[in-house]
């Protein structure tokens, strides 16, 4: 099937019936042509949750659609929700990748944070941040990077009509951290195990930085866990291996090649 997030044509069809819970409907064809039928899928029906699209729609009503691709067998398929409410799809619509826009925080959870976007349709909210999109260090929860009713700028990753919402990133307009160790490659730091984990260790390098360090590098001998070997908040000197801009990844390895 191909899918697109990015905003599709607009088309005006009549809901003819359903399958299960897609929806069935008939596109206006040339005159004197066959209609073609196309289908809205069920998690494309609503922003609503509905337990069938029959509560929403009737046979032979029409209906705004936007079409998201098709099936490989060619049938086109469309999404409701992506204009369901017309005052959304504009703001949506009026958001391009890469601006940049004001907020204020709505709610933090552990899978991410839910922005209010400044001049949003009233009684809804539209931003999301992803956990990695916070901030270029590592965090545990999102709580360590923002609060609820904070006022924040970020950078627009994508307007998404068919979710309803605007995917936002914090970190964008950030210095990426990595960007000064690039040319540092081959050289010595000493910085503290920031955290332990059951194939290695992550080196602090410089504020807001960590590096990697595998558990083959810390000792020749068999171990179960790197904390046979070292402690959380121990230092310890190792060599930049590789900085992977791209990536956003710092591979270290021992100061002398490997541990004893």
């Amino acid at each position: 099937m191909a899918d697109q997030l990015q905003p599709g044509p607009v088309r005006t069809v009549e809901v003819v019936g359903f399958d299960g819970a897609d929806v069935l409907v008939s596109l206006t064809a040339p005159e004197g042509a066959n209609s073609e039928i196309g289908r809205i899928p069920s998690h494309e029906v609503s922003l609503r949750r509905t337990e069938h699209p029959s509560a929403i729609f009737q046979v032979g009503q029409e209906v705004e659609a936007e079409e998201i691709g098709r099936w490989r067998e060619g049938q086109l398929l469309l999404s409701a929700r992506a204009c369901e409410i017309p005052a959304l799809r504009s703001f949506l619509l009026s958001i391009e990748e890469g601006q940049v826009v004001t907020g204020t925080v709505a709610g933090v959870h552990n899978f991410g944070v839910f922005v209010h976007v400044d001049g949003e349709p009233d009684g809804l909210c539209t931003g999301f941040i992803r956990g990695p999109e916070l901030a270029w260090s590592r965090i545990d929860h999102p709580s360590e990077a923002v609060e609820a009713g904070q006022r924040i700028t970020a950078e627009v990753i994508m307007p998404e009509t068919r979710s309803g919402q605007v995917t936002l990133s914090l970190k964008a307009l950030q210095e990426d951290p990595l960007v000064r160790l690039a040319d540092h490659v081959g050289r010595l730091v000493t910085g503290p195990i920031t955290k332990i984990v059951s194939f290695g260790v992550f080196v602090e390098l410089a504020p807001d930085v960590e590096g990697f360090l595998h558990l083959s590098e810390l000792t020749n001998e068999p171990v179960e866990t790197p904390a046979h070997v070292v402690g959380e908040g121990e230092l310890i000197t190792v060599e930049i291996a590789e900085v992977d801009l791209r990536r956003h990844r710092v591979r270290l390895c021992a100061a002398e090649g490997r541990g004893t």
